[in-house]
């Protein structure tokens, strides 16, 4: 009721400021608006009005889409945002905080739309979305051991960039995903297939440039270190809008080896209930350069499995390791292919060596856009054989599902699981991740793609973590727990499942540096009942 109220009085203050004969209720968008257009101080060079969209804007709709990267969430009934204010100046930040707290608005923070679940661009009540995609510099330092990337610029971008400037000798560990955003992959986590070798994306985060809820803008040394802390793996939009983050570069050979095996039944004369026994035996011990991700899946009732691997050297020595390790999927020299570091971006996007130069990397906006749901889970303990016979029964049986291994161990174990607000360290042997894709729209196909998908989760449950069972952030799912009402014991029904331990603290966090809960949404960190 509050927020009406406020906002029911700066639309009368801005009735009363107009000539009678000229009065006409002004929208919630007109007065955000002018709102915005008051705001000081401003940059004369970067007039917000130029970086505003309403529902009355000819772009509105095409802006808001552009980053959409889930179809589930933009049809003609999901409620729309008052506006969309795309940032080019900090200045923009501090005013869109400003005005969405004067209003009672609430703020939704975009800067890829990767979001698998929309948080970052919908509400159920009346909402603004803060775009961070012109906010995309990248400054290198010349030692090539740092750049500051602000929150905007994509993965693709940050590794074009670092390769370039470094002769291929950089690299970044993040994601596979070369248009995810810097803002949001970093500060859930940010896991990629270097992770084994030297951590997450925050492992290797060094500053930050923030704005918080007063709007005053802050780096590390000014935030405090407990804030810098929650930034780097409790999901930033709980608690201010990151500006920018300093990130470390870490060394990449001159040459990687990636490959990819793909298996329906049997390898050779061993079949996939082998190869996968054995994969769970190795992948999160084997070398800390060498990182292999399974996929299951199935088609025609038949069960699908897919090695694909990137070692962060040449050929021969990752044949010596792949011989003495894991002989039974009998890699050999033909499917091991040497490339730049900046080459395998693409080939773990399924592009064929060689088939699109490297600046493909850099486009933003999808040739298509598809309806998908996402889950995760961690694995402490091998699966049976017997338990896998019956995973890869349930996969024929939805046939929409696949499920991806990433192997955990290396670098991941040895940072403790209170280093940052990421938890899931030591005893993980890997993070699964189910996918349903569809490309066409209508409710029947969505239920049955989230059915199949709830069905395949559910039957995973005696393998996976328990108590809690484990989740990701970065793979957002509302269906492990939402807040409604903001209150304490609806965020600790997700919270301990992304965060375990680290929760109560990043609770304490939030309470001190946002009271009043302005950085929330449907699964943002509760502020303790008191306040």
């Amino acid at each position: 009721m509050a927020s009406l109220t406020t906002q029911t009085l700066i639309i009368t203050i801005f009735l009363l400021a107009i000539p009678r004969s000229f009065a006409s209720p002004p929208s919630l968008e007109d007065v955000f608006a002018q709102c915005l257009a008051d705001f000081k101080p401003s940059n004369p060079k970067s007039p917000i009005q130029n970086f505003i969209y309403t529902q009355q804007s000819p772009n509105f709709l095409t802006i808001l889409n552009n980053y959409v990267r889930n179809l589930r969430y933009f049809n003609n009934t999901t409620r729309k945002p008052v506006a969309i204010v795309a940032a080019a100046d900090v200045t923009h930040i501090q005013a869109t905080i400003t005005c969405a707290k004067n209003l009672g608005l609430q703020l939704r923070i975009r800067s890829g739309g990767h979001d698998y679940d929309g948080m970052s661009y919908l509400s159920t009540i009346d909402f603004v979305v803060l775009d961070m995609f012109n906010l995309r510099s990248i400054n290198i330092d010349p030692k090539l051991d740092t750049a500051w990337v602000q929150s905007g610029a994509t993965l693709g971008e940050i590794y074009y960039g670092v390769a370039n400037k470094s002769n291929d000798l950089r690299g970044f560990p993040a994601g596979i995903c070369p248009g995810l955003g810097a803002g949001g992959h970093f500060s859930g986590g940010g896991y990629g297939n270097m992770m084994r070798k030297y951590g997450l994306s925050i492992d290797n985060i060094i500053d930050a440039k923030i704005v918080d809820a007063k709007g005053r803008v802050l780096d590390r040394s000014s935030m405090g270190e407990d804030l810098f802390w929650a930034l780097r793996g409790g999901g930033a939009a709980s608690f201010c809008v990151v500006l920018a983050w300093k990130i470390k570069l870490v060394p990449v050979p001159t040459k990687v080896t990636v490959f990819n095996v793909e298996t329906v039944g049997n390898r050779g004369s061993v079949n996939i209930t082998e190869l996968v026994t054995k994969w769970q035996e190795i992948a999160d011990k084997i070398d800390n350069d060498l990182f292999i991700r399974l996929t299951l899946g199935s088609s025609n009732k038949t069960v699908k499995a897919s090695f694909m691997g990137m070692y962060l050297g040449n050929s021969s020595k990752l044949l010596e390791i792949m011989n003495a390790k894991f002989p039974e999927l009998g890699l050999n020299k033909t499917e091991c292919i040497e490339m730049k570091w900046i080459e395998s971006v693409l080939f773990w996007l399924g592009i064929p060596p060689g088939t699109a130069p490297t600046t493909s990397m850099l486009n933003r906006i999808p040739q298509k856009q598809i309806y998908l749901k996402r889950k995760s889970d961690y694995v402490q303990k091998p699966i049976s054989r017997t338990g896998l016979e019956s995973i890869f029964k349930v996969l024929t049986e939805n046939e929409n599902v696949t499920m991806a291994f990433n192997p955990y161990g290396g670098r991941m174990s040895e940072i403790p699981s209170t280093e940052t607000a990421f938890p899931h360290r030591a005893g993980n042997m890997f993070k699964i991740q189910y996918a349903a894709n569809w490309f066409v729209p209508g409710e029947a196909v969505a239920k049955d793609c989230l059915s199949q998908t709830e069905r395949v989760f559910e039957a995973m449950s005696p393998y996976v973590s328990k108590n809690p069972r484990e989740a990701f952030l970065n793979y957002r799912d509302v269906d492990i727990g939402k807040s409604l009402n903001s209150t304490y014991e609806e965020g600790k029904v997700y919270g301990v499942k992304y965060f375990k331990d680290n929760f109560e603290k990043l609770v304490n966090i939030k309470s001190r540096v946002d009271p009043d809960n302005f950085f929330r949404y449907e699964q943002s960190i509760p502020v303790l009942s008191s306040h």
